[in-house]
């Protein structure tokens, strides 16, 4: 049985059935916030966007379509090399721990998707956060789209099974240690395969303590991809605009 690593993502993002059974991912809400959030911020058409855990690149993509300089970073090896075949003179990828500063300025660095609160170290979450607003050029924006932790704490799934290309995806939810924690277990040409999402269940509270530690400020706190205001109870979405 395929097990994953210590460091959960590094394994799972790196397999090319975490794409399979995210395939049916909203394209169009996804594109819809990207366009809500770029006019929202006020990019201008030569705006330089950081996609910080770019995944195969989506929102990279759509970014890049929109007119702007993109530069797609991710921990994933595999990831980034299916993402490059669409690079161009404005549109690069590259592999690169979020938890660094990457070696250049941005307009804007969008952290979407809830690709933040992995870690098992809380410096590790304070490093990203840190990293971010040395990434910003003056006047530049940071922006981490998360899960709203209060609204999953009352909606969770226990769990379920689901069929993606003919794939069987056992999944199991739960609350640990102020993690959410998804079990993902399938099983395919007579091998089975098990993998373990692990997220922090972290607050508006959480993220102003790490931002007072940053040094950074928050300007915004959206509660959807319409960017509608943040209601603890009632958001999916917990979307903060800082720099």
């Amino acid at each position: 049985m395929q097990k994953e690593t210590d460091n959960w993502f590094a394994s799972w993002f790196d397999t090319p059935y975490y794409h399979i059974l995210y395939k049916d991912r909203d394209y169009q809400e996804a594109a819809y916030f990207m366009n809500a959030l770029t006019s929202f911020l006020e990019l201008s058409n030569d705006a330089e966007i950081l996609d910080l855990a770019c995944g195969k690149g989506r929102h990279s993509k759509y970014l890049n379509g929109l007119g702007y300089d993109v530069t797609g970073v991710d921990l994933s090896p595999a990831s980034i090399a299916y993402a490059k075949q669409y690079e161009n003179n404005r549109l690069h990828f590259a592999v690169h721990d979020m938890c660094l500063p990457y070696p250049k300025k941005f307009d804007a660095v969008f952290n979407l998707f809830t690709s933040f609160g992995y870690f098992e170290s809380e410096n590790d979450n304070l490093r990203t956060i840190k990293a971010i607003k040395q990434e910003l050029k003056p006047n530049g924006h940071g922006v981490i789209d998360f899960l709203n932790a209060d609204y999953v704490r009352t909606h969770l799934v226990p769990s379920e099974i689901k069929t993606v290309e003919g794939i069987d995806f056992e999944i199991e939810r739960y609350i640990e240690d102020n993690y959410i924690i998804k079990n993902i277990s399938f099983e395919v040409n007579s091998k089975k395969h098990s993998f373990t999402e692990k997220v922090k269940a972290l607050t508006l509270a959480d993220f102003n303590s790490y931002f007072d530690k940053a040094g950074v400020t928050l300007n915004h706190c959206f509660g959807d991809y319409h960017l509608n205001n943040f209601n603890a109870k009632t958001s999916e979405r917990l979307i903060l605009v800082f720099d």
